[in-house]
């Protein structure tokens, strides 16, 4: 299994951006299509986007899709979540995950679909 490491949380103010790492190490970066994921306290965890590969495919879930950003730099073995007009709502332990496939069409957000998990950051967003 791949390790992941996520990097760049914290403490915002609502309108302010931010922007998340997950490092990646152990197997070849290039063979996972990636995700991002959120946790606020009491709640379920949330699908937020997908990057496959070469990063030319990606998905969004809808409460994110205008603000959110996922990217990947495969020499460097990073994915990103660029984070724009932060609220309040956003507040929750972020997580990356590897997919067990280097690509997929459909089931983007099913947790089933991913092997690896990081350790998840902090972001907070204040009023």
């Amino acid at each position: 299994q791949v390790q992941l490491v996520e990097s760049g949380g914290g403490l915002v103010q609502a309108g302010d951006s931010l922007r998340l790492s997950c490092a990646a190490s152990g197997r070849t970066f290039v063979n996972y299509a990636m995700s991002w994921f959120r946790q606020a306290p009491g709640k379920e965890c949330e699908f937020l986007a997908y990057i496959n590969w070469n990063g030319r495919k990606t998905n969004y879930a809808d409460s994110v899709k205008e603000r959110f950003t996922i990217s990947r730099d495969n020499a460097k073995n990073t994915v990103y979540l660029q984070m724009s007009s932060l609220k309040p709502e956003d507040t929750a332990v972020y997580y990356c995950a590897a997919d067990r496939l280097r690509d997929r069409s459909t089931r983007y957000g099913d947790s089933q679909n991913f092997g690896s998990w990081g350790q998840g950051t902090q972001v907070t967003v204040s009023s």
